[in-house]
């Protein structure tokens, strides 16, 4: 029996802040060190960061990276560690893994299959390695085998899958099974996405058995550069079993988490598998040295029951503010609060960001991320660093009033209600008085409705401004598909934390985050119909008067966007939701207001990405500006009986 001690492990990064990156891989490696580990596997370009983008192209991010290689190299005595790095080599750009021994790189491994699709856009900075090939780099004065290799330590045969490698048909694990190999690595930048966790599971425990290997996968932590959200997943597995996942989501710099591994016992599952043994590959570096052996018993935890889908939002959302916030240099939220449920969910997600913080981390270790000391750690943090503002005008009803101000009261956050109708009147006076006429709402209804939502904008970022603070618009994904926000109005901020999530499913989480976070003001929220209040009460405005059922909006969205569907495949995908008129009439609808509101898509604040599907135009969905209005597709669509 040959028993090894291996690790994964996850960092919270930012890109180009090699400091404070190699700060967190260096207390990885000296846990990894102090559990008695003897493989450690680090995530994918965890040195210079994933997200740094074109800056991959500065030769100082290249050179940087590997003073910092050098540094994690000489704090590894004793260890087997692999880390991910940007290099160039023979003026191309790589992503690539260094595999250090015991103090010593011992060569480097590229990616083969980059990711280039949704919000991955690799090919743009780094070229595929081929297949098989393997190449010397020279680094200080020492040659180091570049390319497609495995590596052979103490016996034990160690190959790679780098992310992207493992998602593919075929993969780098088919040829290392051919090769004997006995530990997979795959360290990873896998964004966070609903229901991604078990689909890796299935992943690492499916290729541990098919492949006959132990599996060592780690994912970055946290959210990194703005639009993703990592969870830092840890999985260990060994023939089909998964021995050790790490809890995703946290709050902390780094996480290590190991299993104890029987080497030997993947050697017989590859007998009864195999009916001869390979020679040793001309592509294997074997390396002198030896593992002490760890004690018999596997360690790991049991697999955790999955999160619902509610929680995992929750998580996703609070730790991905919490770094947002922090790593923008932010001193807190500030935000409108106008009672309805988006910026309700908002004010809960912003609120709780700051309760985990101060609930899960040391006062050292929470003053080390705010990175300021005007905050009293011994006092809730909500009251301090958010702040709710309530801004109404001759339109807006006290139901809403009340749901802010419970809400904010609930929450512990800092709230103020100001009066704005004297700037409403002040704007209607200026363009009637240069107009020559009186306004109405029969003739001047939309720009009415807009001067609201803009003269909202002003003090909301004076605040901010004044505070430091991160100002937060609430805009959703749904409204996002059809253009209903007011441009520089309730669409005016610095971060969309719901621009990936549709607003039925908004609805259905506020009512889970009312019990099963226990907070009795969102009963309010729960019970008032959507609307933007922007017209007198006579009106009776909600929103899914002004557009549709929000139920029929979302799955037009899918057809249309996600699934590329033409309004006449649409229509017939979901024929039977409505009566054929009525459909038809919601799918004009959304066709038109998709096509003609791109520009406002373009200039929405930043969002999170919380699906592997997503509107964003500059890291998922591309759309022309200026474009036909599916005039062909619709009168298609009014044609069909």
């Amino acid at each position: 029996m040959k028993y090894l001690r291996l690790a994964g492990g996850s960092v919270n990064q930012t890109p180009l802040d090699f400091e404070q990156n190699t700060r967190n891989l260096l207390a990885a490696i000296a846990q990894a060190r102090t559990e008695q580990v003897h493989i450690l596997c680090l995530p994918e370009l965890a040195i210079s960061g994933y997200g740094c983008e074109d800056a991959f192209f500065n030769e100082y991010v290249l050179r940087r990276s590997l003073e910092a290689l050098a540094e994690l190299s000489a704090a590894s005595q004793g260890l087997t560690v692999s880390v991910g790095l940007p290099m160039e080599h023979e003026n191309c750009l790589y992503n690539v893994v260094a595999l250090i021994h015991d103090g010593e790189v011992l060569g480097f491994v590229p990616k083969q299959e980059l990711a280039g699709d949704g919000i991955y856009y690799e090919p743009r900075w780094f070229k595929p390695w081929p297949e098989g090939q393997v190449s010397t780099y020279h680094w200080e004065g020492v040659a180091y085998p570049f390319g497609d290799f495995i590596f052979q330590i103490d016996g034990v045969r160690i190959g790679f899958e780098i992310c992207e490698d493992a998602w593919n048909g075929i993969r780098p694990a088919q040829r290392h099974y051919l090769n004997n190999v006995d530990v997979i690595l795959n360290p990873s930048a896998s964004n966070f996405a609903f229901g991604k966790s078990q689909v890796r599971e299935i992943l690492v425990r499916e290729a541990s058995r098919g492949y006959s290997c132990t599996y060592v996968y780690s994912n970055l932590l946290g959210n990194e550069a703005g639009r993703i959200i990592y969870d830092g997943e840890i999985l260990i597995a060994q023939s089909g079993v998964l021995l050790a996942r790490n809890q995703r989501f946290g709050l902390i710099d780094y996480d290590v988490t190991h299993a104890v591994v029987d080497v030997e016992r993947v050697h017989i599952q590859r007998k009864k598998s195999f009916n001869f043994t390979p020679e040793l590959p001309d592509n294997l570096l074997v390396c002198e040295g030896s593992y002490e052996e760890a004690d018999s018993r596997t360690e790991g935890g049991e697999i955790a029951p999955t999160e619902a889908k509610a929680e995992e939002f929750y998580l996703a959302e609070t730790l991905a503010l919490f770094d947002y916030m922090r790593k923008s240099r932010s001193r807190g939220f500030v935000l409108s609060l106008s009672g309805g449920a988006d910026s309700s969910a908002c004010a809960v997600l912003c609120a709780h960001a700051l309760q985990r913080a101060q609930a899960e981390l040391s006062p050292e270790e929470l003053q080390a991320k705010l990175g300021y000391s005007g905050a009293d750690l011994s006092q809730p943090l909500a009251a301090q660093l958010l702040v709710c503002v309530y801004q109404g005008t001759a339109n807006s009803g006290p139901d809403t009033l009340n749901s802010a101000q419970a809400l904010a009261e609930g929450l512990g956050a800092a709230f103020m209600h100001w009066d704005v109708e004297p700037l409403h009147q002040q704007y209607k006076g200026m363009l009637a008085g240069a107009l020559g006429r009186a306004l109405s709402w029969e003739q001047d209804d939309l720009a009415l409705q807009n001067i609201q939502a803009r003269l909202r904008a002003p003090g909301i970022w004076m605040l901010a401004n004044i505070r430091n603070g991160l100002l937060i618009t609430t805009s959703n994904r749904s409204e996002a598909a059809v253009g209903y926000a007011t441009m520089d109005g309730d669409t005016a901020g610095g971060l969309a934390p719901l621009g990936g999530l549709d607003k039925a499913y908004l609805l259905e989480w506020l009512r889970w985050a009312e019990n099963s976070l226990n907070i009795p003001a969102l009963n309010h929220v729960n019970k008032l119909q959507p609307t933007a209040e922007l017209r007198p009460a006579s009106f009776t405005q909600t929103d899914e008067t002004d557009l549709m059922p929000y139920g029929i909006l979302d799955a037009i969205e899918k057809c249309a966007i996600r699934d590329y569907l033409s309004p006449v495949e649409t229509f017939r995908r979901l024929r039977g939701a409505y009566p054929d008129a009525q459909l038809k009439a919601y799918i004009r609808k959304f066709f038109l207001l998709w096509s003609r509101n791109q520009w406002k898509r373009e200039r929405y604040a930043p969002s999170f990405h919380l699906d592997d599907a997503n509107l964003d135009p500059k890291t998922w969905c591309r759309f022309p500006i200026l474009n036909g209005g599916f005039r062909e597709a619709l009168a298609q669509l009014d044609a069909l009986s």
